[in-house]
């Protein structure tokens, strides 16, 4: 007997109000007085990235959608790698639209912790989709990598979330310089792609930084320290990602 997904209305339902929130937060002044770039550029910091880095959400949300289509189909409805989402995407998406919430209307504080269970949720969604060893095209395309990529990702938004708010609020310790303190989060962020990567041999994620870490370095080419730092790291991680894709496929064989 064929299992049921419960979810798969509802994961549709939340799909689709994340989308909308976004378009409306992207798009117009509706939700706040400002579109989400503007909050953004209100307080800059040493690890914000060129605006073009953002436009990665448009293929995670697509890859997301696929996702979504690919539940609905009758012989995947039952796979594991379906079932095993569960309702944590439900979760995710509500967190989404809760994030883009509290930051239109300037609760940045707030805003951080929402996106750090976020990040838990894309964790525990991420290892649930790694349990398939063996992935259809299907299964790979349209449930493995829409979470790889938003997962890495997140963990990039979570650190540049961070950053913002220790900015908005002139924090500084330890007489540590702010780009010194840039420079401690990006190597921070590099050892957590490599973490959450490495046991599951997945090239995608890193490959995520290598796209964040280029936008910074071109957005801060006027600081030398942070330049030479994300782009140095952007080339180890692409070194990382080919050298993950290769030993997972020897693994394979």
């Amino acid at each position: 007997m064929l299992k049921k997904n419960v979810y798969k209305w509802w994961n549709l339902v939340a799909f689709l109000a994340m989308i909308l929130i976004n378009v409306l937060v992207n798009t117009t002044t509706l939700l706040g007085e400002r579109k989400t770039a503007d909050i953004s550029d209100m307080y800059p910091t040493y690890i914000t990235p060129a605006g073009y880095a953002f436009s990665i959400w448009s293929l995670i949300y697509i890859l997301l959608a696929g996702f979504v289509i690919y539940q609905f189909r009758h012989s995947n409805t039952s796979r594991d790698s379906v079932q095993s989402v569960g309702i944590w995407f439900i979760i995710s998406c509500l967190l989404n639209i809760t994030w883009l919430l509290l930051w239109q209307y300037l609760y940045i504080e707030l805003s951080v912790v929402v996106m750090v269970l976020l990040l838990l949720t894309l964790i525990v969604l991420y290892t649930r989709t790694r349990r398939i060893v063996y992935p259809t095209p299907g299964e790979f395309w349209l449930v493995k990598l829409p979470f790889s990529l938003y997962l890495g990702w997140i963990c990039v938004a979570t650190i540049l979330n961070v950053a913002i708010v220790l900015s908005k609020n002139e924090w500084s310790a330890f007489g540590i310089s702010d780009i010194t303190w840039a420079i401690i989060m990006l190597c921070v962020g590099a050892v957590l792609a490599i973490l959450i990567s490495f046991p599951y041999r997945d090239s995608a994620i890193p490959l995520v930084f290598v796209w964040a870490y280029i936008a910074i370095a071109v957005k801060q080419r006027e600081v030398e320290n942070v330049f030479l730092t994300a782009s140095i790291i952007a080339v180890i991680m692409v070194i990382y990602a080919l050298w993950l894709f290769f030993i997972r496929n020897r693994d394979r064989d």
